[in-house]
């Protein structure tokens, strides 16, 4: 099947992104009385772990393989 192959691809396409591409985050800290609101506001960029990229590119390795294999029997 050719959705296989697609899904491997895009799933290869992720984790070489997770790999440079950092993740936003922000956090809201403070207090509030009343109608005011007294607060921080924090941003961080993290990345995801490259064991997660890993496992990302190696199961798009084996989704691409395995719908090569399958588009290539039925032909």
């Amino acid at each position: 099947m050719r959705m296989l192959l697609y899904a491997g691809l895009l799933l290869m396409a992720l984790g070489i992104a997770s790999l440079v591409v950092p993740i936003p985050h922000s956090e809201n800290e403070g207090i509030k009385i009343g109608d005011t609101n007294i607060g921080v506001q924090t941003s961080h960029n993290e990345r995801v772990s490259p064991i997660v990229s890993a496992v990302l590119i190696a199961g798009g390795i084996a989704l691409a393989i395995a719908g090569a294999r399958t588009g290539r029997s039925r032909s």
